[in-house]
C-alpha cells in the first residue's frame, strides 16, 4: 500500500461518520511497502544523503497515516460497539465493513458493556407490590450475556474458499488456513468469514444458515 493510496483511503474516511470498506490486507500491504523502503535506507551507502532522507521521511509519514487511520477507524468501532451495547439498532453493513480484528474488538467490547452493564445495574421493577414486571437493562438479557461469557465459543465446521493471512480467533487459537482447507472454526469467526465469502460452512452444521 503506498503513501497516496493510504492517504485517500484515511481522506475518504474522515470525510464520512460511517465505517468504509477498505482493503482486507491494507495493514499487510503497508508493512510491506515499509519493509521495502527499509531495506533501501540501510542498503544507501551514505544514511545523511538526499535519498535517504526522503525515503525516512516517506517512512515516517506512511506510519502517521496509518496510525490515523487506525485511529479514525477505532473510534468507529468504539462507537457502534458502544451503540449496540445500549440495545440500539446498528447498521449490519458496517459490521461487515469491519476488519477481521476489528470485528473481534467490536465482539469483545460489546461483551464487556453487557458484563459491566449486568454486575453494576441491577434490574429495574415496576409494578404493584408483590406483582412487580422486572425489566432487564437494553440490550441482550443479563442472563445471555453472561452465559456467552461463560461458555466456550461454539464452532462450526467450514471449507476455506481462499488463501488467508494467519489470525487469531475468539478461542485464543491462532488459524493458518489455505484454499479448501476443512477447519473447525469458532461460530464467531466463522460467521464473520462466511459473510464476506471467505469460507463457506459444512451443511447442516452452520448456525448462520437456513
Amino acid at each position: 500500500m503506498h503513501l497516496d493510496e493510504l492517504r485517500g483511503i484515511l481522506i475518504s474516511e474522515r470525510e464520512t461518520g460511517r465505517l468504509l470498506a477498505i482493503p482486507h490486507d491494507l495493514y499487510e500491504s503497508t508493512r510491506a511497502e515499509l519493509e521495502c523502503l527499509l531495506t533501501e535506507v540501510y542498503a544507501n551507502e551514505d544514511p545523511f544523503s538526499e535519498k535517504a532522507r526522503i525515503l525516512i521521511e516517506r517512512i515516517s509519514s506512511i506510519r502517521e497515516t496509518l496510525q490515523d487511520l487506525f485511529l479514525l477507524r477505532t473510534e468507529k468501532v468504539l462507537a457502534l460497539s458502544r451503540t449496540h451495547g445500549e440495545g440500539q439498532h446498528v447498521d449490519r453493513d458496517e459490521i461487515k465493513r469491519m476488519l477481521t480484528d476489528e470485528q473481534e474488538l467490536f465482539d469483545a467490547v460489546v461483551l464487556a458493556i453487557g458484563l459491566c452493564r449486568c454486575r453494576l445495574i441491577p434490574p429495574s421493577t415496576a409494578g404493584r407490590p408483590g406483582h412487580g414486571v422486572v425489566t432487564e437493562p437494553p440490550g441482550e438479557s443479563c442472563t445471555t450475556i453472561l452465559a456467552a461469557a461463560a461458555a466456550p465459543p461454539d464452532c462450526v465446521l467450514s471449507r476455506v474458499l481462499a488463501d488467508m493471512e494467519p489470525f487469531m480467533g475468539v478461542d485464543g487459537r491462532i488459524y493458518q488456513l489455505q484454499m479448501e482447507d476443512i477447519v473447525t472454526l469458532p461460530a464467531r469467526n466463522a460467521e464473520v468469514l462466511c459473510e464476506r465469502n471467505i469460507v463457506m460452512s459444512i451443511p447442516g452444521l452452520n448456525p448462520f444458515t437456513e
